[in-house]
């Protein structure tokens, strides 16, 4: 059995559709159910449904062989597993943001406002600029606005909710998207089934492109 975890959501619908079309199909799935875990014997292919930030966490601990996560979530917290190709999709990107008009004159300590506290700290530390990170978990967008910091690291899909709050994008870290990811000793020990399933799956990626 390949054990896969899923993002739940949007996202994760369109991966098990690109499993599906690649002949992993699991009709389980698709019912109005509460359940969390769904095989396929025949296929060798079981898929369960998890927080998108808690994949990479059930791939390198070795809960499941693959699953898919934001490049996000890679470049945060760094999980020791293979990322084997990039899905195109979810595509965003990780962002500095401020109020409108806001320029650092590099005087004082710049106050960041982040849910990204690794990423935000790689990047300043790139441009040696000292930085106090005030690390937040939701609605980082009104960090600015309220004064609690002077900028905030945050994923912009389309910028609408930055405009709405009169902030705008000051700087790209880097752009972002869903990686299909594997655990270390799966890829030893399952190598030609992942591999035949990479295949597919960028066949499904190139013919988009």
């Amino acid at each position: 059995m390949i054990n896969v975890a899923l993002p739940k959501g949007r996202l994760g619908e369109k991966v098990y559709a690109m499993f599906e079309a690649a002949g992993y199909e699991c009709p389980s799935i698709k019912e109005n159910n509460r359940k969390l875990i769904f095989e396929n014997p025949e296929r060798g292919i079981r898929y369960f449904w998890v927080k998108p930030s808690d994949v990479s966490i059930y791939v390198e601990r070795g809960a499941a062989d693959i699953g898919v996560a934001g490049k996000d979530i890679l470049l945060e917290y760094n999980p020791d597993v293979y990322e084997l190709l990039d899905l195109n999709m979810g595509k965003c990107r990780m962002a500095v943001a401020a109020k409108k008009g806001f320029y650092d004159d590099g005087q004082k300590t710049l106050r960041v406002a982040t849910k990204f506290k690794n990423i935000a700290a790689r990047h300043y530390a790139s441009l040696c600029r000292e930085i106090d990170i005030i690390k937040l978990n939701g609605s980082i967008e009104i960090a600015p606005i309220l004064g609690l910091s002077d900028v905030i690291v945050d994923i912009v899909e389309t910028g609408t909710t930055l405009k709405e709050n009169d902030l705008e994008v000051i700087d790209t870290i880097v752009p972002i998207s869903a990686r299909f990811i594997c655990n270390k000793a799966s890829f030893k020990f399952k190598t030609a089934e992942i591999e035949r399933i990479v295949k597919h799956m960028k066949a499904q990626v190139d013919a988009h492109d």
